[in-house]
């Protein structure tokens, strides 16, 4: 069955750009949304900074029973999935509910809501035997991500596969392609699919401090974050979700629905190396690309633009450039390649999915977003980042990728249908 999966519908909740329209607008401006962390006393961190969304859940539509019911990073989920369903048009009540399904990627799941009721059933800590009385009683949606899931699926009334995708921080690019195959292979008409964390905590920050994974420039929140720069110290912690309709395009056009993009391609590897290390040729990486390439008919040479992982540390970044260059091939040199990180941080779970909003989006208005606070490029990272300012470029074919510990590296390429067809 050779059946076409599109975007038709987007919502995004990140960090400075609440709904898809003001997401767009920081990315296009190169504005960044890192600042010293507000939602815990961070003095005791090594990295004090972070990447937090200004979220009030009453205000986004969720009654006071569903905020008691769900950690952040589920309110997130919910709400990014509300505003896909409305940018969508798609009338959910005619549709078949056991042909319309939900996956959900998350690499930490509940971590705010877990930490909050261990600190208070052991009181903060001083009682080694706790009190299960003093938790909030839907403590297992906590212990479960799979609930993340299931939120969705009811606020959507999805009735068909429903799934939570965990794969570290590739979970969602993984997620979104999970859906697309689910699509393709007649298990489903219509997906919504995407990704959602809330990691800003005392423990997650505590984990990262200890690996020396973030950066410890606290005195400069707002440039933090560097991606390929020579003065890079480590990624910056950030929140967020992205939701995203998927259809059949022959269905879709026949309903008049306005295409984002095509997701022509989807690929993912595992190098069995290291948890969190990661070879310097980028080969899985490399072959996580050429994959998903064939898998969308299209050359090297069609990519237009490449949305990077680009987290901010050594390792990665140079990792990542020499996965280009061995899968690119020369065009690597050639093509305008950004990471948004160094505008909205790292969602660990949620930014693939979040980077591929910004890759249909690109798609949409011919334009680039850049690598912001990228002024001193690391000689070993010498393709274009696109420093500090967008760039408006024709972008038709869009490579976005994804890296996370336990070794996995996922592709995949979006498109613009009319393209395809021509």
């Amino acid at each position: 069955m050779n059946r076409r999966v599109v975007i038709t519908g987007i919502g995004v909740m990140a960090p400075g750009g609440i709904g898809t329209k003001e997401f767009w607008e920081l990315l296009s401006d190169g504005r960044t949304a890192t600042r010293r962390i507000s939602l815990f006393d961070p003095a005791q961190f090594r990295s004090q900074v972070a990447a937090e969304i200004d979220f009030a859940p009453e205000e986004h539509g969720l009654t006071a029973r569903e905020v008691r019911r769900m950690d952040r990073a589920a309110q997130l989920a919910v709400v990014a999935a509300r505003q896909a369903l409305e940018d969508s048009g798609i009338d959910f009540d005619r549709m078949n509910p056991h042909r319309t399904g939900v996956t959900i990627g998350s690499a930490v799941g509940a971590t705010m809501g877990l930490e909050e009721e261990y600190r208070v059933v052991s009181d903060d800590g001083r009682e080694w035997l706790v009190d299960h009385r003093y938790s909030v009683p839907h403590l297992y949606g906590y212990l479960v991500p799979s609930s993340f899931a299931a939120e969705v699926a009811w606020a959507v009334g999805a009735e068909g596969p429903v799934a939570l995708v965990s794969a570290g921080c590739t979970s969602g690019i993984d997620s979104v392609g999970h859906a697309v195959e689910l699509i393709r292979e007649g298990s489903a008409d219509v997906m919504v699919a995407g990704a959602a964390d809330a990691p800003i905590s005392p423990i997650t920050a505590a984990c990262f401090d200890a690996i020396k994974a973030t950066t410890p420039r606290n005195d400069d929140p707002e440039h933090a974050s560097r991606p390929f720069d020579d003065s890079r110290n480590g990624f910056v912690l950030g929140e967020g979700a992205a939701v995203l309709v998927l259809e059949e395009l022959t269905a879709a056009r026949r309903r008049g629905a306005h295409i984002r993009a095509e997701i022509a391609g989807y690929a993912t590897r595992s190098n069995a190396f290291h948890m969190t290390g990661l070879r310097p040729d980028g080969k899985e990486m490399a072959e996580a690309i050429r994959a998903a390439l064939d898998e969308a008919r299209l050359d090297a040479g069609d990519v237009d633009y490449v949305n990077a992982h680009g987290s901010g540390t050594k390792q990665n970044d140079r990792h990542e450039t020499a996965a280009f260059k061995r899968s690119l091939g020369a065009h690597a040199y050639e093509v305008p390649i950004s990471s948004i990180k160094s505008m909205i941080g790292h969602s660990l779970g949620a930014i693939g999915s979040i980077e591929i909003a910004a890759s249909a989006l690109a798609i949409e208005n011919d334009l680039v977003p850049p690598t912001a606070n990228l002024r001193h490029p690391d000689p070993e990272c010498d393709l274009d980042y696109i420093p500090i300012t967008a760039r408006e470029w024709r972008t038709e074919t869009v490579l976005t990728v994804g890296s996370g510990f336990g070794g996995f590296q996922s592709a995949m390429v979006l498109t613009d249908p009319d393209r395809r067809d021509r």
